[in-house]
């Protein structure tokens, strides 16, 4: 197994695969899974000769269940981390969920300054702001987050049962085609990891306001979402990034969920390569 340690101690598990004289493509996972979350995706690219790289964020996976930074900007420090010690230059940096706020962070923080980032892709990514504040009236009240936050506490694997076979991918919608493999795969994941790390990690996703971070992002960026993400909405999210980005373009997917890069994988994946190929 691969790690690498970030300047606060903290051991970043890691896969890289393919040629190391191809173009990197690195993966951040979502809220509270670890980067097998991207099989469908690392496996595509590395048939397409592309260099693939994912990581487990800190308290995630098999990273270090570390007690403390849990916020975006740890998040992205130790993503810098992994893409100094690999040396990944002309990457291209694609994110789901909370990882598309860390690729956010990352490559207007750290990325762009080290002359490493090619483009960026954020998918069903929860930037700019989730909350609803004073400033991002159109945000989700507090209390949808205090209800993550009570029930990840109450019972975290009946939490963890309910939200893929529910809302995540949509299968708690008329006629929806449910994969029982994809549930307990998402379970295995989230249970795996640190339940002090999720339950931080929420405040992280939820009221980390990246707009700031989403205007300084200058590499041609490409925002994915789907019109029945039950999770991030998409108004609350890829309609507002996609005004702050100096280089952005965007694609919605008509009935398709906040999981859409594994049940939809084959449609996914196809734009995500004419994206990066372009």
């Amino acid at each position: 197994m691969s790690y690498i340690t970030t300047k606060d101690g903290v051991e970043i598990f890691y896969k890289d695969w393919g040629s190391k004289d191809a173009q990197p493509i690195v993966f951040h996972h979502g809220w509270p899974l670890s980067s097998d979350d991207w099989d469908a995706q690392m496996l595509f690219f590395l048939s397409k000769g592309y260099r693939v790289v994912a990581h487990d964020r800190r308290g995630h996976g098999r990273s270090t269940q570390v007690s403390d930074g849990h916020d975006m900007d740890h998040y992205a420090a130790d993503a810098f981390a992994v893409a100094e010690t690999l040396d990944l230059r002309n990457a291209v940096h694609i994110g789901h969920s909370t990882g598309g706020g860390e690729v956010a962070r990352y490559v207007a923080k750290h990325g762009q300054p080290a002359g490493r980032v090619a483009k960026a892709v954020l998918v069903s990514a929860v930037p700019p702001l989730m909350l609803k504040t004073e400033s991002n009236p159109e945000g989700l009240p507090i209390e949808v987050f205090d209800g993550l936050r009570s029930a990840l506490a109450t019972n975290r694997a009946q939490f963890f049962r309910d939200l893929p076979a529910g809302p995540f991918y949509g299968f708690n919608r008329d006629g929806a085609t449910v994969h029982e493999g994809v549930i307990q795969n998402w379970w295995r994941q989230g249970m795996i990891g640190s339940a002090k790390a999720h339950y931080e990690g929420i405040k992280a996703f939820s009221e980390t306001d990246q707009t700031e971070d989403l205007k300084a992002i200058t590499v041609p960026t490409l925002v994915l979402h789907g019109e029945d993400d039950q999770i991030v909405p998409i108004a609350d999210a890829a309609h507002k990034s996609i005004k702050l980005l100096q280089k952005g373009s965007m694609k919605a997917y008509p009935g398709f969920s906040h999981g859409m890069l594994t049940v939809n994988a084959d449609t996914l994946n196809g734009d995500l390569l004419d994206f990066v190929a372009a």
